[in-house]
Order: structure tokens, then sequence, then C-alpha cells
């Protein structure tokens, strides 16, 4: 049987929109040919949040999540095709894991393209000085910041970070499975978090 690697992974992921378990396994399953594995989760209905992704989201719900010592609290919107889908334990326990996160990790955009690009800049300063600084050759540095901005979007982007119950799935797919499920797309819109003091 083939080796599956991380970069046939990345594009099946990339190809589907489909989440690096599924991923992984529908390779598994096919021997690593990644047409083959598209056919797979077709088959299976798992790519079918990828179409659903474009359609509008006029329906959802504001959900309100204070933390147990009163000093953190997140408003958070999240939007779906129907109402019908919106008033489910379902909705709102998807809602809420994501609530939580925002809690715990503080994000600082919904998505990687949604950093201020100033902060960004600052990173890739501050990733080329200290590469310059450690004496790495020149020819290297520019991987080096380009692989440092790629980890902080993936700790500051709420839709690149991985689940704090569970590390091997990040937002985007958790909300890309909750897409499969429902069959209605779903998105983040906004959110706030509050932090006593702050």
């Amino acid at each position: 049987m083939a080796e599956i690697t991380a970069t046939m992974v990345k594009e099946l992921r990339e190809r589907t929109g489909v989440g690096m378990m599924e991923c992984r396994k529908a390779l598994v399953e096919t021997s690593g040919n990644v047409d083959e594995a598209i056919k797979y989760l077709r088959e299976r209905g798992i790519t079918k949040a990828e179409s659903k992704s474009q359609r509008a989201t006029k329906e959802g719900i504001i959900f309100s999540y204070i933390h147990f010592n009163n000093k953190i609290g997140v408003l958070l919107e999240l939007n779906c095709e129907s109402d019908f889908v919106a008033r489910t334990e379902e909705y709102r326990a998807l809602a809420q894991e994501i609530a939580l996160q925002i809690a715990a990790t503080n994000p600082l955009a919904i998505s990687a393209e949604d950093i201020d690009p100033a902060i960004i800049e600052r990173e890739k300063e501050i990733a080329r000085n200290k590469a310059l600084n450690e004496g790495k050759k020149p020819e290297f540095i520019e991987k080096i910041v380009e692989g440092n901005v790629r980890k902080f979007c993936a700790e500051n982007a709420l839709m690149e970070q991985e689940l704090i119950g569970d590390e091997k799935m990040t937002i985007k797919e958790l909300i890309t499975n909750a897409i499969a499920q429902t069959g209605e797309n779903i998105q983040i819109a906004r959110f706030t978090r509050y932090q006593l003091g702050e």
C-alpha cells in the first residue's frame, strides 16, 4: 500500500475542504489515489459542505457565553440558512463550542485574511530579525519568516485554530462537519470577547 504523506492529505483537503482525519481515511481506503479519494468522499456525502459554502446565510443566532468566574464573556453571531437549523440543540452546541474557543484563546480575527496587515508585518519583522540574530543562512530566512507567520495565523485566526478539546481538528473542520450534517451553509459572522478590566 502506498504511504500516505502529509502532502497528499494537504492536497486532498485543499481540493475538498474536508477535515484532515477524513482525508487521511479516504486516502488509506483508496491506496493514496487522490482522485479516487475525492470520489470516495463524494459518494459518502462528505464533500457536500464544499458546494454549500457559497450559499447565503441570513438566519442564525446571537450566542452569549459567560465564563464561570464572570470575568470573561463572548458574544458570537453564527449564521446559517434557515431558522429551523438555528433552533436545533446541535446548532446551539456548535455555537457554544466556538464561543468557548474564543473565550479560551482570544483570537485576533475570524480568518487569517482578516488579521490586520500591520500585525502580520510586525510578526514578519520579528521573525526576520530573530533569524538574523541566530545566524541563519540568508537563503533560509524567507522560508523561516513564512513558517513563523503561518504558525502565528494558526494560533490567532479563529478558523485556523486547533480545538481546545480536540487538537486533531480545527474550527474550520468543526464547521465543515456541521455543514455536512445539517445540509446548510454555516458561517461565523462576527464575535466580541470581553475580559474584565480590558
